[in-house]
């Protein structure tokens, strides 16, 4: 297959995890491409599969990897996989981290499956990971939503961490994951 792994990242978070990605996938013979969403001059559709990664903005995907994802247009035979780095809470930790995902990340997805939907784009899958916050964001975290002081220390401890070597071991399963789709 010919596959594209387009990301956006300012921070690099998501540029590891287009990597580990791309490592798993060029691993197992494919024709892989690795490039940052503004080095994207050709259309998508000379792609098999795309993995579309970036940065979580505003509740949602970053602006250069949304209009990336909107320009594609009507797709049929193109498939689609989504990737993203965030630093809010995963999900899968209770009943707050769900709330704070939701209000903070949850737009990511969301915006995968309308595109797809419109388009007839096939999307395979979606991967989520934290991912350490620059401190502009780091700032506005602490400031409007882990305001408390002791929650505010744990958090910032652990999304500083991030992504680990098991946030890019998951990103590589999620590519196999992706690749037994096609």
């Amino acid at each position: 297959m010919n596959i594209l792994i387009a990301y956006y990242s300012q921070t690099g978070n998501t540029t590891e995890v287009a990597r580990a990605i791309y490592d798993e996938v060029s691993s197992q013979g494919h024709q892989v491409h690795l490039k940052r969403v503004a080095e994207i001059k050709s259309d998508l559709n000379a792609y098999d599969l795309v993995f579309l990664g970036s940065a979580c903005h505003d509740a949602g995907l970053a602006k250069p990897a949304e209009r990336l994802l909107a320009g594609i247009g009507k797709s049929p035979s193109l498939k689609l996989a989504g990737f993203v780095t965030h630093a809010t809470q995963m999900a899968e930790e209770g009943a707050r981290a769900r709330e704070l995902y939701e209000r903070w990340a949850g737009n990511c997805i969301r915006t995968f499956h309308q595109v797809s939907e419109e388009e007839q784009i096939a999307f395979l899958g979606y991967f989520h990971c934290q991912g350490a916050p620059s401190p502009p964001i780091e700032a506005f975290i602490h400031n409007t939503i882990v305001t408390d002081k002791d929650e505010w220390q744990m958090y910032i401890e652990e999304v500083k961490k991030h992504p680990t070597g098991q946030d890019l071991q998951d990103a590589r399963t999620f590519a196999q994951h992706i690749l037994t789709k096609c």
